[in-house]
């Protein structure tokens, strides 16, 4: 399983890689928005995988410290000025298995994203919060942004993009709640 989670992650970083390269050849900055963002949910499954790889247990990792990881890497991605928008992370030690991790890393993964595309564009400041915690046997992670919020003519729940897809179909599962 160990040699199984380490093949995933380097064919995870060679998509990543070869998304990288091609963006570098991309002028529109739509498309290379979407090369971006693609390259972003990649990482976020090969961080799994690492995490699965370096793990004593092969079927569970420390979900906290994942998200902890993925978010640093997006807000690095993202050259954050961490003088400007502040990460705040409440993360308690709890393990998931891969099932319940990839969908809430992409979760993670779309939300953070979007906050520092969106939420903080034009010289914003802010903070961002993040936390994972185990309330009355109940797992409830939080993503809070203290930004612009969003425009009045845009609905969050019916929108075509795809990173809010992907956070709304997972949501409105029997499973989660927002």
């Amino acid at each position: 399983m160990r040699e199984i989670h380490h093949r995933v992650k380097n064919n995870l970083q060679i998509i990543s890689s070869l998304l990288n390269l091609h963006s570098q050849y991309i002028k529109d900055e739509d498309v290379l928005n979407i090369f971006s963002d693609s390259r972003n949910r990649v990482r976020s499954m090969a961080i799994i995988h690492v995490k699965l790889y370096k793990s004593k247990s092969m079927s569970k990792i420390d979900f906290g410290d994942y998200i902890s990881e993925l978010v640093d890497n997006i807000f690095y991605n993202y050259n954050v000025d961490e003088t400007r928008i502040k990460l705040n992370k409440d993360m308690d030690k709890i393990y998931f298995n891969i099932d319940i991790t990839i969908p809430c890393g992409l979760i993670v993964n779309e939300l953070i994203t979007n906050c520092l595309k969106h939420t903080f564009s034009n010289d914003i400041n802010g903070e961002v919060n993040i936390d994972l915690l185990n309330i009355d046997d109940k797992y409830v992670l939080n993503v809070k942004d203290y930004g612009v919020g969003f425009p009045d003519n845009i609905d969050y729940k019916n929108t075509e993009s795809l990173g809010l897809q992907l956070v709304n179909k997972s949501c409105r599962s029997d499973r989660w709640y927002y």
